[in-house]
C-alpha cells in the first residue's frame, strides 16, 4: 500500500535532482542579472545608442593609425581590423577588384558624424568609405562599456 506513493516520490524527488543541473543556471544567471542592475552595475540600453561603423583601408598601416587615431580621439571603444577583404567595386567607369582591410568600429551614434568627418580628413581614398548601422540589441555590460569608453558616461545617464 505504501510501497506505490513511495514510488511516485522517489521517482520526483530523481527528476528534481536531474532538473537542477537544467534550470539551476539559468536560474542564477538570471538571478546575477537582477542583482547587477539593482546594484547600477548594468544599465538598461536603448536601443540605437550605439553603432558600428565600417571602414575599408588599404593596407594594415593605415589601418593601425587610424584605428588608433580613432580610438585615442574617443570616437570609437573598439576597432577590429578585419584582414583579407577582397572589394569589387565600379570607379570612374571601371570595374575594379582590389585586396583591403575592413575595421569594425563599435562607437556611439551621437558620434558617428564626427567620426566620418575623422575618417574624411586622415583617410589616403579619394571617398572613404565610412558606413553605419544602430545596435538593436547586445550583452549590456559591452555596450555599457562602450559608452562609457566613447561618452564617459552610462547610456541611461544621459536620459
Amino acid at each position: 500500500m505504501y510501497k506505490r506513493p513511495i514510488l511516485i516520490a522517489s521517482f520526483f524527488v530523481f527528476l528534481l535532482v536531474i532538473s537542477t543541473d537544467l534550470y539551476m543556471p539559468v536560474l542564477f544567471a538570471f538571478l546575477r542579472r537582477i542583482v547587477a542592475m539593482a546594484e547600477g552595475q548594468v544599465r538598461p540600453y536603448t536601443s540605437g545608442a550605439a553603432s558600428m561603423a565600417f571602414v575599408s583601408v588599404p593596407n594594415i598601416e593605415v589601418a593601425k593609425k587610424l584605428a588608433s587615431d580613432i580610438v585615442k580621439n574617443k570616437l570609437a571603444a573598439c576597432v577590429n581590423i578585419i584582414p583579407q577583404v577582397t572589394s569589387v567595386y565600379e570607379w570612374e567607369g571601371k570595374i575594379n577588384e582590389d585586396s583591403e582591410l575592413l575595421l569594425m568600429i563599435k562607437t556611439m551614434t551621437s558620434k558617428v558624424e564626427e567620426l566620418s568627418e575623422f575618417v574624411r580628413k586622415n583617410h589616403p581614398y579619394e571617398v572613404a568609405e565610412v558606413i553605419s548601422a544602430q545596435i538593436d540589441k547586445g550583452n549590456p555590460p559591452y555596450l555599457d562599456w562602450i559608452s562609457k569608453t566613447v561618452l564617459g558616461e552610462t547610456v541611461s545617464e544621459k536620459d
